[in-house]
């Protein structure tokens, strides 16, 4: 890959004259014949303490129950060395409840981070803008009307984020879509969804009513291998469609004038992206339900962490899954009772989206 003219392709630096000159970001050039593949070096480093660190935390969350277990009797069982007992507690009960926790914290991470990219506003989260709140009303027509299976839950899911998404899209639509203006008719048709869910479930049976609320908080509890494996793979074929778009989102992060004067269709690609993003949070929403703030918060920490002027989707995927698994650590084995993760994250959430606002007002002054 050419660099630009006067500038040094491996580090970003002046080669004009004898003075170099550091623009402070170096890259990591990866080539194989004529194909060449640029990485930040900082964000490398930060995904790969990301990974250790997230391997590091699902090892501790194998080991913690009422029966505890080594670290070495963890890895054992993983790698088929160990039968029996230990073998079933860590494979069997344990390692679907840590899949579940990194694979949907990676898809709400992803999910925020298109949708604030696309938005260009760190509020951009589907569970502020409702589409959250379309999935799960959507899951819970499923459950309280129809009795349904796992797959039509998932279904329903589906469709309800899909039709909120179109609906909020349409009607913040003035000639093009602004991304305050989605994000305050988001912001309205979140609240009437949410009269809309607890109408339904104080209308339904006590015991429907008390699963559906349960279900409702975002909770981990009832999620076994089959439901796992589905979701991963929804949620794979998801994130490898949201990588190919990649590039269009970070054009659109210049400006929609900027990305239609380099080819981007604006309105199709904006779209697009927020289907993927609904598609995503629903696939999560089907197996947990609404585990909120995630998405709010892992494509900020990620952007932060690799001090990047964009949101890139692998920073995120890896916060949003070290979010989950932590946050479902201490809603099971922290708080005085076990709690569904959904708490415990909108706790981190709540405060963080108070700390964002008076760092926004701030700035304003």
């Amino acid at each position: 890959m050419s660099a630009r003219s006067g500038l040094d392709p491996h580090t970003g630096s002046s080669r004009t004259g004898t003075r170099r000159v550091d623009f402070g970001r170096r890259v990591l050039v990866l080539r194989r014949g004529r194909v060449a593949l640029r990485l930040d070096l900082r964000s490398v480093v930060v995904c790969s303490v990301l990974v250790l660190v997230v391997a590091c935390m699902a090892v501790l969350a194998l080991m913690t129950g009422s029966y505890q277990l080594s670290p070495g009797q963890v890895i054992s069982s993983l790698t088929g060395g160990t039968t029996g007992l230990v073998h079933d507690i860590v494979v069997e009960w344990r390692l679907p409840r840590v899949l579940a926790a990194l694979v949907f914290g990676a898809a709400l991470g992803v999910s925020g981070a298109l949708f604030q990219s696309t938005m260009r506003n760190p509020l951009a989260d589907p569970y502020i803008i409702g589409f959250s709140q379309g999935s799960y009303t959507g899951a819970l027509i499923v459950i309280l009307l129809v009795n349904g299976t796992y797959w039509q839950l998932a279904g329903g899911a589906l469709i309800g984020g899909t039709v909120t998404a179109v609906a909020v899209y349409l009607l913040a639509y003035r000639q093009g879509v602004q991304g305050f203006r989605l994000i305050v008719v988001g912001i309205g048709i979140s609240a009437m969804l949410a009269s809309l869910n607890t109408w339904l479930i104080l209308k339904a049976d006590l015991d429907e009513a008390m699963a559906a609320a349960t279900w409702g908080a975002g909770s981990l509890n009832g999620v076994n291998s089959a439901q796992v494996l589905f979701g991963a793979v929804c949620i794979a074929v998801l994130l490898l469609l949201a990588a190919m778009s990649s590039r269009s989102m970070r054009q659109l992060e210049v400006g929609d004038d900027a990305a239609a004067a380099q080819g981007v269709r604006v309105s199709a690609t904006r779209l697009g992206l927020i289907v993927l993003g609904v598609a995503l949070t629903a696939t999560v929403t089907a197996a947990s339900g609404p585990i909120a703030f995630i998405s709010l918060l892992a494509p900020q920490i990620g952007r932060r962490l690799t001090r990047t002027a964009g949101i890139t989707l692998a920073p995120a995927a890896l916060v949003g899954a070290l979010l989950c698994l932590a946050a479902d650590y201490l809603a099971q084995h922290v708080a005085p009772t076990p709690l569904p993760v959904g708490i415990i994250t909108v706790i981190l959430g709540g405060g963080y989206l108070g700390w964002l606002l008076i760092i926004e007002a701030r700035r304003r002054l």
